[in-house]
């Protein structure tokens, strides 16, 4: 009985949990520290495989642990997380305007953010009239969708035996990766919000997060061939676009900080679809 509890199925708990702690914070506003415990979840969910491959300790349990995990923390949690940020974008001009002029601290951030959820529980299920009048108010739902397609995406990644050189469609991991790119740069730029240019601040409307959440959601069912971290020789030729992503990240992060997020997520996509034309090419 005691063999389930193995150091990798341990680190795959811990990854889980990191995912439901994330997800109270999400829910009480803390959108600050969220994305902290979900990145914290990636390092757990990188190691659980790593030491099981070591120790030759890969199963079935394994592997059905794995997916429950990853359904919570890169599933559910952004899921959460993006609901949360889409009730700040439908009344995003009014938690600026409270804090205009006000050196504003992450408590105070995470006090009116749990404010504007609460309004809006108050006006989905009372009907108390407030900012989330009308139909807006169903609007942050619409986030649910990344919980349902990453369901499918890692249903489809346990079962289709041509993801185990390249991903098809975006991993729900790296997908939850960009998502975290609005509450970081939310949480640590809000006192710079009125130097912020305007395209930035149109960033987080409600609007314009829910048509980002649908099409990052849809990105991760599709059949698009997308190159996978997983060396299975060091050479060069086999891994040139491995080597270009690894080398850039590690620049582009200290250079750009949160922005690195969308900057490597949109240059593994670019180097994904020049792998992908290279291969056709020499198939043909």
């Amino acid at each position: 009985m005691f063999r389930m509890f193995n150091i990798p199925n341990l680190f795959t708990a811990a990854n889980m949990l990191c995912g439901f702690v994330s997800i109270i914070l999400a829910l009480f506003g803390r959108i600050d520290l969220a994305p902290l415990f979900i990145l914290a979840a990636l390092v757990f969910d990188f190691l659980d495989g790593f030491i099981a491959r070591k120790m030759n300790l890969q199963g079935e349990l394994g592997k059905q642990l794995d997916s429950l995990a990853d359904m919570v923390t890169f599933g559910i949690a952004p899921g959460i997380i993006m609901l949360v940020m889409i009730v700040i974008g439908i009344d995003f001009s009014a938690l600026l305007a409270e804090e205009s002029g006000t050196n504003f601290q992450n408590t105070d951030l995470s006090y009116h953010v749990f404010i504007q959820i609460w309004d809006w529980i108050q006006a989905l299920i009372y009907g108390v009239p407030n900012d989330f009048d009308a139909s807006i108010k169903y609007l942050p739902f619409i986030a649910l969708i990344i919980p349902f397609f990453a369901m499918f995406r890692l249903a489809k990644f346990n079962l289709d035996k041509r993801q185990s050189e390249r991903f098809r469609g975006v991993p729900t991991p790296l997908n939850t990766i960009f998502f975290l790119f609005f509450p970081l740069y939310f949480s640590f730029n809000l006192n710079q919000w009125e130097y912020q240019e305007k395209w930035i601040l149109m960033l987080f409307d409600c609007y314009t997060l829910s048509a980002i959440t649908v099409l990052f959601s849809f990105l991760m069912v599709t059949d698009i061939p997308l190159i996978s971290l997983k060396f299975k020789t060091w050479t060069w030729n086999e891994n040139k676009f491995r080597y270009i992503l690894v080398g850039s990240s590690l620049i582009i992060i200290p250079l750009f900080w949160i922005w690195a997020i969308l900057i490597i997520v949109f240059l593994y996509l670019l180097l994904s679809l020049i792998e992908n034309y290279q291969l056709k090419k020499h198939e043909v």
